[in-house]
């Protein structure tokens, strides 16, 4: 996803350009004749490579990307630039290409992309980007602010988990954040077909892996910091150093925390962005120290049908009256941190009142995200792949007939972070009447050895309740919902937690189609229960 018209940029002129500090790029005596080399695009992998691309040959956890040079040629690339170990795999390439070289390759990528793309130009018209970052709801929170931003006659783009689309069709999304030639390329995309606005999802891979290096956000959202990616970060206080990086002024205009929690707290401190903050517990639920004590406060929370309504009061005595129509609590903070973003960029309080009145737009459905397949008993597919993440979940869909269970079908993903394994199965344990434990996405590790390290929490936790709940091993996967799905009544909850909107499930290297909303509508089907027309299996 490029623009379709570009102006080849002077690579010397592009290296100028690039903000002090960064790393010298130098030219490869011997390569060239001297003369001017003109660009188009840049590339990180050999196989997006366009002709006039400047490709980008970095080092790899298995094969430095110069041993790619020959397919980049092949495809067109116009000039190399690589480190020294680049240098020399290049040596051993035939043929003559201009050659470029610098240390620390990785800080020049997002700089030098956004450059080229010319992806976020000053003084002229280009799409009002927003970016949010947090453990969970982003996903949300994004289509959340596009739907508000929509509904208030703009348009607008999008960059997520789910899926990426400019104006045009979507497109599957690979990373939840693309790497960064992809990203300015996509931003150029929206500014030349002329969108007003822009939603994406900043995951802390992509700001540790410099896949944001050169983008500014008009308006950048803090949703929460719960345990994930451990694995990558290894510690809570590096994880938030991580995401508190989106929130400094070379990155964000202005920054809207959600300071329900001590790292909310610490992140609206740590901010050097124009910081508003956002309290989503409400008032009447908080304690008297608390009030008053953010810029945005949600109130006067309600439960309407699987959603709810609630008040959103601000700093100059404004005052919205919201509703969420999707299942959760949680999605009270999603809807109350899109509004305030959108507020935050300069739309009135009377004109989101308005759209939020006409139009319902926190009501839009999220693939995967507290998705209905059906209603009776309710069958709901979510993301929730994280303890603090599954206790939200499981907290909002706990039926309330009398005699009514709450079954939970979940598993971990494998080669991530291990410490959460059992504390998820606790968290499902003490939260659920019946807990069946399965495979996520195993990737190359073991998949009994990871369904032992979730049970072993479940049944700790079994154990020392006061009324145990149900412990189950069941897999393959497919197979641990339909019987959960057999188990059911119709007042029970089937919650489907952990793959969310993902139709491939990676065991040993080979994707294997398998889609939690598709299989749960077939279980439901074959045991005689409702689904929503969405998603009918017809016989």
């Amino acid at each position: 996803m490029r623009p379709a018209v570009v102006t080849p940029v002077p690579l010397h002129q592009a290296f100028s350009a690039l903000p002090s500090g960064l790393p010298r790029v130098r030219r490869v005596a011997g390569h060239d004749d001297g003369a001017p080399v003109y660009v188009t695009g840049v590339a990180i992998d050999s196989r997006l490579v366009r002709p006039g691309d400047l490709y980008i040959a970095l080092p790899g956890a298995g094969r430095h990307g110069a041993s790619y040079l020959a397919q980049a040629l092949r495809a067109g690339a116009a000039a190399v630039l690589t480190d020294d170990e680049g240098m020399l795999v290049a040596a051993d390439t035939p043929g003559a290409i201009p050659l470029f070289g610098a240390d620390h390759l990785r800080e020049l990528v997002g700089p030098l992309s956004a450059v080229i793309f010319n992806s976020q130009p000053t003084g002229t018209s280009r799409p009002t980007l927003f970016g949010v970052t947090g453990t969970n709801g982003k996903t949300t929170t994004t289509y959340f602010i596009n739907s508000l931003l929509e509904s208030l006659g703009r348009t607008t783009g999008l960059m997520g988990t789910i899926e990426i689309h400019a104006g045009g069709e979507p497109i599957a999304s690979a990373l939840t954040t693309p790497e960064s030639p992809q990203v300015h390329g996509i931003l150029s995309l929206m500014r030349e077909r002329g969108l007003q606005t822009a939603a994406m999802e900043v995951s802390s891979h992509a700001v540790e892996y410099r896949r944001v290096d050169g983008v500014h956000f008009d308006v950048a959202g803090f949703t929460n910091l719960t345990q994930d990616h451990l694995d990558l970060h290894g510690t809570m206080e590096k994880y938030f150093a991580v995401k508190a990086a989106l929130f400094k002024t070379e990155r964000s205009a202005r920054a809207v925390i959600i300071i329900d929690d001590p790292w909310g707290k610490q992140m609206a401190e740590a901010a050097t962005a124009d910081v508003v903050t956002l309290r989503t517990t409400d008032l009447q639920t908080g304690s008297d120290a608390d009030q008053g004590s953010a810029d945005w406060q949600v109130g006067d929370v309600s439960r309407d049908g699987l959603g709810h309504r609630f008040s959103l009061s601000g700093p100059a005595g404004e005052m919205l009256t919201l509703y969420s129509g999707l299942p959760g609590i949680f999605n009270i903070s999603n809807a109350a941190l899109a509004t305030v973003m959108v507020l935050a960029s300069g739309v009135s309080p009377s004109e989101v009142q308005r759209a939020a009145d006409n139009a319902d737009p926190f009501s839009a459905a999220v693939p995967g995200r507290m998705q209905l397949i059906g209603d009776s008993p309710a069958a709901i597919v979510d993301f929730a792949h994280n303890p603090d993440a599954l206790a939200r979940t499981l907290e909002s869909v706990r039926p309330t007939a009398p005699g009514a269970r709450l079954i939970v079908v979940f598993g971990a993903t494998g080669q991530r972070d291990q410490t959460k394994r059992p504390l998820m199965g606790a968290t499902a344990a003490q939260l659920a009447d019946v807990v069946i434990v399965t495979d996520d996405d195993p990737h190359d590790e073991d998949e009994a050895a990871i369904r032992q390290g979730v049970l072993a929490g479940a049944l700790k936790a079994r154990d020392a309740a006061t009324v145990p709940c149900e412990v189950l091993e069941i897999y393959p996967r497919a197979d641990a919902i339909d019987r959960a799905v057999a188990m059911a009544a119709p007042a029970d909850t089937v919650l489907i937690a952990g793959r969310g909107h993902e139709v491939w499930q990676e065991v040993k290297g080979v994707n294997l189609p398998l889609d939690d909303r598709v299989e749960l509508a077939k279980a439901l089907t074959r045991y005689g229960f409702s689904v929503h027309p969405s998603h009918r299996i017809e016989s």
